[in-house]
């Protein structure tokens, strides 16, 4: 047998050895407060309304994409869009697993277009302060669009919060300490095709992985 022949056949029995039957589907409130608490660096659900789409890999969870209105109230302004047209991927919280995450996103969000086909944009952010930059938007063909502006954040119940998470708390934020922070990379995934016209125009060369500190960068979750 020639090389190229042994190296086509290690290939293909690599590609069956690492086929899985990936199924999306609802996640409970449960398994999903289980995936962020082990598997997302938050450790915690966010606040809000929330759309919660899991993942399994031959029927055994592997977390979840979960999607809500966010911590801006403006997100959706810039586009000129209703609250009920557009909406935050807040949250991937993912334990080992095969398939790509950019995969399990592109099925979550074909998912959750079932249930709200009225949707025209979702928004996402990746977090330099936690070494992110957005290789599972790049690897999904999102558009970047820049950082957003530099936000505040608060020290509550022991960790840094949004402030809007404390305003709707409404707690007295006089003495609590608070910290502003860098803004965050943007991307943006457009429904249709008028809705991805339009935020074409915002279009930025992707930031890249080398941009990151070294000892920050972990691109596992969102």
């Amino acid at each position: 047998m020639s090389p190229a022949h042994i190296v086509k056949n290690l290939l293909t029995c690599a590609t069956l050895k690492n086929k899985v039957n990936l199924k999306i589907d609802w996640a409970s409130h449960e398994a999903a407060l289980y995936a962020c608490k082990n598997w997302h660096y938050s450790k915690c659900l966010p606040v809000g309304k929330l759309i919660k789409v899991g993942a399994w890999e031959d029927k055994k969870f592997i977390g979840v994409v979960i999607f809500g209105r966010g911590a801006n109230r403006n997100m959706l302004k810039s586009y000129a869009l209703g609250q009920d047209e557009g909406c935050e991927l807040v949250r991937i919280a993912l334990t080992k697993h095969i398939s790509p995450v950019s995969q399990i996103v592109s099925l979550a969000i074909k998912f959750l277009l079932k249930r709200s086909p009225n949707l025209r944009l979702i928004v996402s952010y990746a977090d330099p302060e936690q070494g992110h930059y957005g290789g599972i938007y790049q690897a999904g063909n999102w558009i970047y669009r820049g950082k957003s502006t530099s936000a505040v954040k608060i020290w509550y119940k022991g960790k840094w919060a949004h402030k809007k998470t404390v305003d709707d708390a409404k707690v007295d934020q006089k003495n609590l300490l608070k910290k502003k922070v860098e803004g965050k990379h943007t991307y943006l995934m457009p429904l249709d095709k008028d809705m991805r016209k339009q935020v074409l125009l915002f279009s930025k060369p992707y930031p890249k992985a080398d941009e990151v500190k070294p000892e920050t960068r972990n691109e596992n979750h969102h």
